[in-house]
């Protein structure tokens, strides 16, 4: 009997003391977990370059599908990464049937190791048709990583980040597989949409040339939104700003004199740069208007050395943002059909008019985009981002935008802003002595993308 209690004893006391060292070895772990916030931009900024890249070059993604990656790239870097960010909260609860994997508790990760397991999933997925060169980058750039990393985690922490960028990549893509209006539609920008068949009166959007005689992305405004509701798809009717007329006194036919005297009888050199500068509409020559708000984002984590979990919010924000501003204008501009300036002037005032838009590459003058006018694609997309940048950065966040310093084929001469919605503002009025959209086009944008954009910063980001 005396043997059996010095038994218990001494068994319940080595239990407690196990237990006592396995709390504080648990307790250990969990406080020397390295965070997100304490890793550089670099990897993510990487990332961003290639994308812009790519997109430069890939013909079918621009605009809608490139906002539509970006959208599920950002969501799937941020969900990939939450575990390390204890400010933020997961989103998985907007989207139904994403299931998402968790982190492992108390294991430590290699965060940039995550990141780029994320983008080498995605990428290689959402570019399979581009030029074989630029698909090769994604390789290259994840296995230079990759090897820039070994000296920064042992290697269990290195495989168990990989394995958890790619499984949470794979969920992302899954997901996004599902939205039958958007995947792998840059196969088809134009579907079976029939253009002449929606011309029902004077004033309806008619296909200009140069350019394919067909509407791109038409029935876009049918995907699936990551942050707005069904009533934010559509935007305000251009009959907010003026009715359709045809009369010399009406305010329509003012603001087509607007865009005509713009470049009668020549367009001066302060609006040429800054049409040019804000272009973005050419494929080969630049990134399309989408990507050029990622651009801008990357010139910020390069100003402010941002940590990665900056850089991840905001990349996350902006996707979002863009992804939902190309379903609302696109929704909307198909839902008003209006034609574009280069329609109605040519009509109405004057029969040799031409927009200022031409291609460098191709030599094609009087170009206007393949879609209806109302409202600007370029005011949508550059509002929504303005506004959600700066719920990261700042408000009265001052930059100089070098995307296209250097440039030899057009004005691509640095701009300085005193905040993200200077930078959108001058973005929207760019299209008008482009002579590619109405005055009306470009301030509804403003409006409209600015709505888009604080809703996705309504968003439970934070716990």
């Amino acid at each position: 009997m005396r043997n059996f209690i010095k038994f218990t004893f001494a068994f319940l006391f080595v239990t407690l003391v196990i237990s006592s060292c396995k709390k504080d070895i648990e307790g250990d772990t969990t406080s020397s977990l390295i965070k997100v916030e304490q890793f550089n931009n670099h990897v993510l900024h990487e990332w961003n370059d290639l994308f812009l890249r790519i997109e430069r070059h890939g013909a079918g993604y621009r605009p809608c599908p490139t906002a539509n990656a970006l959208g599920y790239i950002g969501l799937a870097n941020y969900e990939a990464c939450v575990t390390g960010m204890p400010a933020y909260a997961s989103l998985e609860g907007y989207y139904n049937n994403i299931n998402l994997p968790n982190a492992l508790v108390n294991q430590q990760y290699h965060w940039p190791t995550v990141v780029n397991a994320v983008n080498r999933y995605m990428y290689s997925r959402l570019f399979p048709e581009v030029r074989q060169d630029l698909y090769s980058e994604i390789k290259v750039l994840a296995d230079k990583l990759d090897k820039e990393f070994e000296a920064e985690a042992t290697a269990d922490v290195l495989i168990r980040s990989k394995n958890h960028g790619e499984a949470v990549a794979a969920a992302v893509w899954d997901y996004m597989k599902t939205d039958p209006a958007t995947f792998d539609k840059y196969k088809d920008p134009f579907e079976n949409y029939d253009w002449e068949a929606n011309f029902k009166k004077d004033g309806d959007w008619v296909a200009t040339y140069p350019g394919p005689g067909k509407g791109m992305f038409p029935y876009w405004g049918k995907a699936r939104a990551m942050a707005i509701k069904e009533d934010l798809k559509l935007c305000r009717p251009y009959s907010t700003y003026t009715d359709y007329s045809e009369d010399p006194k009406s305010g329509f036919y003012a603001q087509a004199i607007e865009v005509y005297s713009k470049n009668t009888p020549a367009l001066d050199y302060q609006s040429e740069w800054v049409g040019e500068f804000w272009s973005d509409d050419l494929l080969d020559l630049t990134f399309s208007p989408p990507s050029r708000w990622i651009a801008i984002a990357n010139q910020v984590y390069k100003y402010e050395d941002a940590s990665l979990e900056e850089a991840i919010v905001a990349n996350a924000k902006v996707g979002i943002a863009l992804h939902d501003a190309a379903i609302g204008c696109w929704n909307s501009k198909y839902h008003y059909n209006l034609e574009r300036p280069e329609s109605y002037i040519q009509r109405v005032i004057d029969p040799t008019w031409e927009p200022n838009l031409d291609n460098p590459l191709t030599g094609d003058g009087g170009i206007s985009p393949s879609f209806p006018a109302y409202p600007s694609g370029h005011s949508t997309f550059g509002a929504a981002s303005a506004e959600v940048l700066a719920s990261v950065f700042g408000y009265s966040y001052a930059m100089t935008d070098n995307c296209h310093k250097n440039r030899s084929e057009f004005s691509g001469y640095p701009r300085s802003f005193t905040s993200f919605y200077e930078m959108a503002n001058e973005n929207a009025w760019s299209r008008v002595p482009l002579g590619v959209h109405f005055r009306m086009d470009a301030e509804e944008g403003m409006r409209y993308g600015t709505e888009i954009g604080r809703a996705v910063n309504r968003l439970n980001w934070k716990k």
